[in-house]
């Protein structure tokens, strides 16, 4: 249909759309309905449900893809932060040092283990872990630094290792955001110590349930990981270590294996959704009232998330608006770990991480998933257009369509079409 814009021009207009979910895990999965439904068949005949065949045959696809000796599946991304955790041996009485602006696993698996979270501020632009205050805030306790690669970019690596290795700790990557994000061409998990991903739905890879794995280029730490997800076993009904039971389901890793060779493909649709967002805010003249998330030039973004941030009280009142026009949003994280209840004893004052404190009161996630459509993106940013009376975006020509399409239609990096890696998201949106 055609209408006259906001403005009162007679532009050609779309009439937005009555509804965007924040997901659609119904189109994944109906583009590979057959596939999936043989490959669980294919594992109910076999009787081989925990650890079997199709867990090995993911584990070593997914370290081909990944550029990493080791991928070590289990039953979490929960589970892998701790079972990392477990591999070096932190202990009650260790500081580990964390960002505060991230879901709750990244601190729980740390207080798991009797062992204390440090909380880190973050760069207020890139929401993630603040090399300077990492380095303020290191102690002779310090035992490992957790770096989260949140929302699908790569925590500035750069600058963190170095502090690592100086006090010879080591680093365990949070990437459960982020599989395929890269840093200087290398793919995260194969950048500190150990990897940590996770395979829930919500996820760029994302599986029927819960599930996750860990990678690591090190023998000696993939041997231990390997052993502690078996409670320790080795061989059966002998324990060396006290372990846990972390098993991936056969299940999950068959569906996983059918959707590994697609995540490529998808984190480019990623890619090219968040540049259209970008054009599209731009030629809503929307760029002075929220702030848009910036892409990360020594590395590949995979945009877990699209998040604006949404300054002068703006926030909670726009969600409500795009609430009530059949927009859906998420808050990630409205309140930081280092004020939730369950972190009082840690110490940690309002004030004390004033980038964090104010990303929680603006940051608002936009749908970002690859079967997003134009129409739907040019919905979302017409309802924040409409919230601040503005007008909204034009429609583009099917030329034109195409030829943004064709421009942010991004190759895989060099070395992923090397190995021929080819291979979304959440009701607990974490």
């Amino acid at each position: 249909m055609i209408r006259t814009t906001l403005d009162g021009s007679n532009a050609p207009q779309a009439e937005l759309l009555p509804s965007v979910g924040l997901l659609a895990l119904d189109r994944q999965y109906a583009a590979l309905q057959e596939e999936l439904l043989a490959a669980i068949r294919r594992v109910c005949d076999s009787g081989r449900f925990v650890l079997g065949p199709d867990v090995e045959e993911l584990e070593g696809e997914l370290a081909r893809t990944l550029g990493v000796p080791h991928a070590i599946g289990c039953a979490s991304g929960s589970d892998a932060l701790l079972l990392a955790l477990m591999a070096v041996d932190i202990e009650p009485g260790d500081e580990v040092l964390l960002p505060s602006y991230t879901f709750f696993a990244t601190a729980s698996a740390v207080t798991r283990l009797g062992a204390t979270p440090v909380f880190v501020d973050i760069d207020p632009e890139t929401y993630l872990l603040d090399p300077t205050d990492l380095l303020r805030k290191m102690s002779p306790r310090s035992r490992a630094i957790i770096p989260v690669h949140l929302f699908g970019r790569t925590a500035d690596m750069d600058a963190i290792l170095p502090i690592a290795e100086h006090a010879g700790i080591p680093v365990i990557e949070d990437a459960a955001q982020s599989i395929l994000s890269t840093w200087h061409g290398r793919c995260t998990g194969g950048l500190g110590d150990i990897g940590c991903f996770s395979f829930y739905p919500t996820k760029n890879l994302g599986g029927f349930g819960d599930g996750g794995f860990v990678t690591t280029t090190r023998d000696d730490l993939a041997e231990r990981l390997r052993l502690l997800r078996v409670h320790g076993m080795e061989p059966r009904y002998y324990h060396q270590v006290v372990g846990i039971n972390s098993r991936l389901d056969s299940i999950q890793a068959a569906v996983l294996r059918v959707k590994l060779p697609h995540l490529d493909t998808w984190t480019s649709q990623r890619q090219a959704n968040a540049a259209r967002y970008t054009e599209l805010f731009r030629q809503a003249d929307l760029e002075g009232r929220i702030v848009l998330p910036s892409d990360e030039p020594r590395g590949r973004h995979v945009w877990n998330q699209f998040v604006i941030r949404v300054p002068g009280g703006h926030r909670d009142n726009l969600r409500t608006h795009l609430r009530e026009r059949g927009v859906a949003t998420e808050i990630y994280y409205p309140v930081p770990l280092h004020m939730q209840q369950c972190f009082r004893y840690v110490g940690c004052e309002q004030g004390s991480l004033p980038a964090t404190e104010q990303a929680a009161l603006e940051t608002l996630a936009l749908p970002i998933y690859p079967e997003l459509t134009h129409d739907e993106q040019r919905t979302v940013v017409g309802r924040i257009a409409e919230f601040f009376e503005l007008p909204l975006p034009p429609v583009a020509s099917d030329a034109q369509g195409q030829q943004q399409n064709a421009d942010t239609g991004l190759q895989p990096p060099r070395f992923l079409r090397r190995i021929n890696a080819v291979g979304r998201a959440d009701d607990v949106r974490c």
